[in-house]
């Protein structure tokens, strides 16, 4: 009888229709998330087709072309890889499914078929796979889920109507929940702007219903506090987006976040490093790195008219946002949270209490603007930290001890770097700095420059191991002829079964009449 049951099962099991949670799921080679997996490693120990002794054999395999994007429009949708598939957003409003050894398109799916009478449907962030579903975020403050299988609409949540919301933070998918962080550009407008309305926040998200658990707001709720010069409102406090994907400890089931600067006023949690408990959102502890750090982009010009950016006179206006993703790791039994900050400093703390255990200043910054710090991600493959300075005149990629922040190397962003490929012919606009988040494989470190150029360098001491330049034209898969420009930040290159995934068209964007590329290395 029992045998009977079981080939029952069996049958109906066969003869079930597929659906999206039978889709195929993540195994150790895949790349299903920003972040690689939980604990923020960016780090795939299962690739071992490209190592130091391969990588110089890398060759371009394919590419996907898209169409011009709008002005100021950005490819930063870094891709996920699951079950030889291929998941990322284009800068023209379509989500894609590729096949990852070719480029062939398997479906599309429009953003514009959600709230089609709002503007800018394309995909900010990038997505998460799990449980036969992709999850990711786009410019209107829209989370959708999609059937990986197919691409159909399962859900979508506007999770902030503020009409500055950005999804930037990428989203991580834990025990049946979407944590995603809410970021924006209220702090963009002129002097006529009501600056600024915003509060930043972290959300987590039913994975199957897209209802909202619980939040977090990062600052109290902004309230009129008198006017601009030019008569506008002024609110405050405001900002403290959260840019940044957040991490999961699954042993302590903690959530790491980390914030940006305030927008006006100084009140609460800017550049910080939250550990909030991922069921409850209930705040463990919390460590403000820098304060105040109060900055909008009229901070940027020092000859701004008085008044509207304050922190210019006192030295406060800094722009220290954490836009990195915490690493958590574990040295000696201690359990650690690692994360960059535009400052230039790497910090370490201890993951139970916040406390500092070491912090390294990786670089010096730009006076009111910190564009010279780190920006997007460090890796770590269990034996070094892995972190890439911006444009640090010039930037550069640090490989450090995990338990004390010793400096184990350094490699400059190649000094020759403007003066071949495509970014020599616009010296005005190339730059020898590493923008992008940092991966890893065993034996291979790998990040990109806005100079254009795609780098693997050796993990055990930081040469060059293989260098492309994108900044050219490309024939794509898809019928489109594309062309390359600055390495994408908000993300980084993905590695998975011997092939390399490398997203061309983030600043700087050189000239060119064409749409950005995704371009595919292999051996």
């Amino acid at each position: 009888m029992r045998r009977v049951f079981s080939l029952l099962c069996v049958a109906l099991l066969l003869a079930a229709p597929v659906s999206a949670a039978t889709a195929a799921l993540p195994s150790d080679a895949d790349w299903p998330t920003w972040t690689k997996d939980p604990r923020g490693s960016r780090y795939n120990q299962a690739e071992h087709k490209i190592t130091a002794a391969t990588a110089a054999n890398l060759q371009l395999k394919w590419t996907f072309a898209l169409p011009k994007a709008a002005a100021g429009v950005t490819l930063r949708s870094q891709p996920a890889i699951v079950g030889g598939r291929l998941y990322f957003g284009g800068t023209d409003g379509k989500f894609y499914a590729l096949d990852a050894k070719t480029g062939a398109t398997k479906w599309t799916f429009d953003l514009a078929t959600v709230d089609p009478a709002l503007p800018m449907a394309m995909v900010r962030d990038s997505p998460a796979v799990a449980d036969g579903r992709i999850y990711f975020g786009d410019y209107r403050g829209y989370l959708y889920a999609l059937d990986q299988r197919t691409g159909a609409l399962l859900w979508t949540t506007r999770l902030d109507t503020h009409p500055a919301a950005r999804l930037t933070s990428s989203p991580i998918v834990y025990k049946g929940r979407v944590y995603v962080g809410i970021a924006s550009a209220d702090n963009t407008g002129g002097v006529d702007a009501e600056c600024c309305t915003f509060r930043g926040q972290i959300d987590a998200v039913d994975a199957r219903t897209g209802a909202v658990v619980w939040r977090h707001y990062t600052v109290p709720q902004p309230q009129a506090a008198g006017t601009w010069p030019s008569g506008a409102t002024k609110y405050e406090p405001s900002g403290v987006g959260v840019w940044s994907s957040p991490s999961v400890d699954p042993l302590t089931d903690t959530l790491y976040v980390g914030t940006g600067q305030n927008y006006t006023g100084t009140a609460g949690e800017s550049d910080s490093v939250l550990a909030l408990d991922a069921f409850s959102g209930a705040v463990k502890w919390k460590n403000q790195l820098t304060h105040p750090d109060t900055w909008r982009a009229l901070c940027v010009d020092p000859n701004a008219p008085p008044g509207y950016c304050p922190g210019l006179q006192d030295g406060t206006a800094l722009d220290y946002d954490i836009g990195t993703s915490p690493n958590i790791f574990t040295v000696k039994g201690r359990t650690l949270v690692g994360v960059g900050q535009k400052s230039g400093v790497y910090h370490v703390l201890d993951a139970r209490t916040g406390q500092i255990v070491w912090q390294r200043q990786l670089s010096d910054v730009v006076v009111q603007i910190g564009l010279g710090g780190i920006q997007w991600g460090a890796s770590y493959d269990g034996q070094r930290l892995y972190v890439a300075t911006n444009n640090a005149k010039p930037g550069a990629l640090h490989a450090l001890d995990p338990e004390t922040g010793a400096l184990l190397w350094k490699t400059d962003s190649p000094a020759d770097g403007c003066s071949w490929g495509g970014g020599a012919a616009e010296p005005r606009w190339c730059t020898p700095a590493n923008l992008p988040a940092v991966t890893s494989t065993p034996g291979v470190v790998y990040e990109g420059s806005s100079d254009g150029k795609m780098r693997a360098y050796a993990a055990s001491d930081g040469h060059v191991l293989w260098q492309f330049d994108t900044v050219r034209d490309f024939d794509g898969v898809n019928g489109l002829t594309g062309h390359g420009a600055g390495i994408a930040g908000a993300g980084g290159a993905v590695v998975s079964g011997g092939m390399l995934y490398v997203l061309s068209g983030y600043f700087p964007f050189y000239t060119s009449d064409k749409g950005f590329v995704l371009l595919a290395f292999g051996l």
